[in-house]
Order: C-alpha cells, then sequence, then structure tokens
C-alpha cells in the first residue's frame, strides 16, 4: 500500500514483454493495492503494472469508469485479452500517466470487449464503450509494449521526447 514512482518514457521498462500474473500468489493483492495508490495519487483513471516497473499483465480501471459505483475500488484485469473491437472509430485526446502533461489525438475504436480475470481469479468480460473503451484499449496496450508515441509520426515524437525531458 504504497504510492510508487511511475516510469516515464523513454524508459525501457515501458517496452518489456508482460507475463501472466497468478490471482492467488502472496504479493498479486499487494501490487493491486500499490496500482490503486499510485493510479488516484496521479489522477489517473487507469494504470497498468508496466507503469510503475512490475512486468506482470494487471491494469486497472476507476469504477466509476467501469460502470460500478464512484467509491468502489478501481477494477482490476488480470490477463487480460481484447475479444473484440469495433469498426466504428474515434479520435479524441489522449494522456497517460507515463507522459505527464502530454496529450496526444489517437484514433481507437468507439466499442471494445476485454475478457480479463478478477482478483479471485474469476473470469468477466466486460464491454465498454468511448472513453471506457478508449481506456481499455490504452491500459492494454502497455502490456503488450505499445505507447502513445507509436500513434504519432517521427516529429511530434520528439517534440514530447524534448519536452518530457525539460521537465
Amino acid at each position: 500500500m504504497a504510492v510508487r514512482d511511475i516510469v516515464v518514457w523513454p524508459d525501457d521498462r515501458l517496452r518489456q514483454d508482460s507475463v501472466e500474473i497468478d490471482p492467488a500468489a502472496p504479493d498479486t493483492k499487494e501490487l493491486y493495492r500499490d496500482l490503486t495508490d499510485t493510479m488516484y495519487a496521479s489522477n489517473g483513471l487507469g494504470i497498468a503494472a508496466l507503469q510503475i516497473g512490475d512486468s506482470r499483465r494487471m491494469f486497472l480501471v476507476d469504477a466509476a469508469l467501469a460502470g460500478k459505483d464512484k467509491n468502489a475500488p478501481p477494477v482490476a484485469f488480470l490477463n487480460p485479452e481484447v475479444l473484440s473491437r469495433s469498426d466504428d472509430i474515434e479520435i479524441a485526446d489522449e494522456g497517460c500517466l507515463s507522459f505527464p502533461g502530454i496529450y496526444v489525438p489517437i484514433e481507437r475504436p468507439y466499442v471494445a470487449t476485454v475478457k480479463a480475470q478478477d482478483l479471485d481469479g474469476n473470469w468477466f468480460e466486460i464491454t465498454g464503450e468511448g472513453l471506457l473503451a478508449r481506456c481499455l484499449l490504452h491500459e492494454y496496450d502497455h502490456l503488450t509494449g505499445k505507447l502513445m508515441v507509436d500513434f504519432v509520426g517521427p516529429l511530434k515524437k520528439k517534440m514530447i521526447k524534448r519536452k518530457l525531458a525539460r521537465s
């Protein structure tokens, strides 16, 4: 239960391979608590374990965004898989805790369905539209080593790198 340092791009840890997480492992719930504390301390809507330097396949999404009670804890996605993405797309600015102060217009499917395990190891599916779909896909991308800068051209990528180096 601690706020952990967020890994900021271009740190190579954001590109490492993620590994399956065991929901029954003794430290899985500790990772969940650290991710929760770190996400909320940074005013995030989601966070992936790779963003705090942990290579296990877990990400969280804010409960209210996921359609739960606003006071509920974040929804944990362990070993997630994207089952479907709609053909309908939406372009909207995205931010990322690993790119502080940077917002980039990114084209994403308007609807996405993700299958994952919860903290007890039970499988569930969630279908999101709009911002929820965007968040699910953004966090899933982290687990595959895909980042916001992969959606922009080389000039914009250089500008982002310079801006982060100054901060």
